[in-house]
């Protein structure tokens, strides 16, 4: 045999015999408040399909879906704490820590739409602003996906503001409440649960609950026959946010795969959400429910009691107070609010 194909035959041989080299994989223990059967759920799982594939399996994720490890309220503490490695709920749910948490989680009356919410995150100096409050919990916002405008349901009509005044509705708690009860609605703060039996024995006149296609799924439209739409008053931000020691351990495509997926499922989610609210409101239009659409000089005054309320939060935290001067001078460019 010659010299060469001894030497050839050597070497393939050393190549075969060294072991493969096991690929180092991040486990990420991920909790979101969605079902798997709900919309947003079916979303979070392609989202955890793109980061395995795209990672090559260097991230696997294990996604506990409808709070099933924690209640939502204390994902983000069990995140920091160890017990999850990122929480996919929203920042809406820590203001108890910060009212500063408010403005990443819903704005009330800002953005009309979720592109314009997104590009402060990403164009407007809103990811700094943001990150620069998240870090200072040991968290690390990855990134938001927003669904679109919410829309009441309503037992009476809701044609413009002169409509809220002695209207009781279930609301969420903090902000939204002040911004109402200035207008001269009663809102009421009451689980999720029990709206739908509280709009049918008349406790409440409405609810703010959803999007409208959302409330057509819970059935609310069912009970009663007025909505608002397109909405204008809330628009909550979900977000991806990770405990920050697990995510600077992370390489930095591996961080890079988690932005990219993370983008691509705020596309999605506002998109296909868009889709489904016009074909809810062209359902329920057949059915008799009421639609009302909001005019622009309307939607200024809803405005107006909103930043109101805004500025009584800004003055609580310096972290509130900047979030809330970075909206401003956004949706002034915008052109949502004056200057």
């Amino acid at each position: 045999m010659k010299l060469t194909s001894i030497l050839k035959t050597a070497a393939l041989g050393a190549v075969i015999a060294v072991p493969a080299i096991a690929q180092d994989v991040t486990t990420l223990r991920i909790s979101t408040h969605y079902a798997t059967e709900h919309p947003s759920g079916k979303l979070a799982a392609i989202f955890v399909d793109d980061v395995e594939t795209m990672s090559n399996g260097s991230i696997d994720i294990e996604m506990f879906y409808s709070s099933s490890v924690v209640a939502t309220t204390e994902t983000w503490d069990a995140a920091v704490n160890g017990i999850l490695d990122c929480d996919m709920t929203g920042g809406a749910y820590q203001t108890g820590k910060n009212p500063a948490f408010q403005f990443v989680g819903d704005i009330m009356g800002g953005y009309d739409t979720p592109y314009q919410q997104l590009s402060w995150l990403y164009y407007g100096g809103g990811y700094e602003a943001a990150q620069s409050l998240y870090n200072e919990y040991g968290m690390q916002l990855v990134g938001w996906w927003i669904y679109g405008q919410e829309s009441f349901a309503s037992s009476k009509p809701l044609a413009g503001p002169e409509d809220f005044k002695g209207w009781k509705f279930r609301s969420p708690p903090g902000l939204e409440t002040e911004i109402f009860t200035e207008l001269g609605a009663t809102p009421i703060v009451m689980d999720f649960t029990e709206i739908f039996t509280a709009l049918e024995t008349g406790i409440i006149d409405g609810a703010d609950a959803s999007g409208l296609a959302n409330n057509v799924g819970l059935g609310l439209y069912d009970i009663v026959k007025h909505a608002n739409y397109p909405g204008f008053h809330s628009m909550p931000s979900d977000h991806l946010a990770c405990n920050k020691d697990v995510w600077d351990g992370m390489t930095a495509a591996q961080q890079r795969i988690m932005d990219t997926a993370m983008q691509k499922l705020s596309l999605h989610t506002a998109i296909s959400n868009e889709k489904k609210n016009a074909e809810a409101a062209a359902m329920l239009k057949e059915q008799g429910v009421t639609l009302y659409a909001w005019s622009e000089e309307d939607k200024a005054d809803f405005r107006a009691a909103a930043q109101r309320a805004w500025d009584g939060w800004a003055a609580k935290t310096p972290e509130a107070d900047a979030l809330v001067k970075s909206h401003r001078a956004y949706l002034a460019q915008l052109g949502l609010i004056a200057g």
